[in-house]
């Protein structure tokens, strides 16, 4: 696994795609050749009030919650660790500027940094810090979840409420992954019923 020094592997996509589930996979693969691992979780993301990052399907890992990419650093330079995971990076506080210096400068550390967040938000909107980490990564996995309403790949986590608040966070009672063509036709039925 020592391909990866130095290397950064982003996992994004919808909701309910996997991106969480692919992290703890790659967590738990270098954890088990050997590798000082940690997993932070931005502390915005309530849905867990634990120390843990869970996923959609109900596995759950270790994880520190930091308000931001500085309590990161604090971490790192604190602690002996190879391997560095990130969970919903998009709720990371800090600049977004800040955030990709940091994560490049652990990079040339030679710390391996694997991170999973949204593309976009409810409205189709790229979140900034992973539109800037894409191209970056020397890995990317875009993952798909399976359209609510036809089945097919889906594109964008829609909201189900009214809110227009870009962050809220939720799962299912929240939100539902719609394919482009589904998601188009439901903004013109709201469209239409207003």
């Amino acid at each position: 696994m020592h391909q990866y020094k130095g290397k950064l592997i982003v996992h994004t996509g919808s909701m309910f795609s996997g991106k969480t589930s692919s992290l703890e996979k790659e967590m738990k693969r270098f954890t088990i050749a050997g590798y000082k691992t940690v997993a932070f979780k931005p502390s915005l993301d309530t849905r867990s009030k634990e120390e843990k990052i869970i996923t959609h399907d109900n596995t759950s890992f270790s994880a520190v919650v930091v308000n931001d990419i500085y309590e990161i650093k604090k971490f790192i330079n604190c602690h002996n660790v190879d391997v560095i995971g990130i969970d919903e990076v998009q709720f990371l506080g800090g600049e977004i500027k800040d955030i990709v210096c940091e994560i490049n400068n652990l990079l040339n550390m030679g710390k391996t940094i694997v991170v999973a967040g949204l593309d976009m938000d409810f409205s189709a909107k790229p979140f900034e810090v992973v539109k800037e980490l894409m191209p970056r990564a020397d890995y990317l996995n875009k993952h798909h979840a399976v359209c609510s309403s036809c089945g097919s790949d889906a594109w964008v986590s829609k909201r189900k409420t009214s809110s227009e608040q870009r962050i809220v966070i939720g799962a299912t009672e929240e939100y539902e992954p719609l394919c482009r063509r589904c998601y188009n036709q439901s903004l013109k039925k709201e469209l239409e019923n207003k």
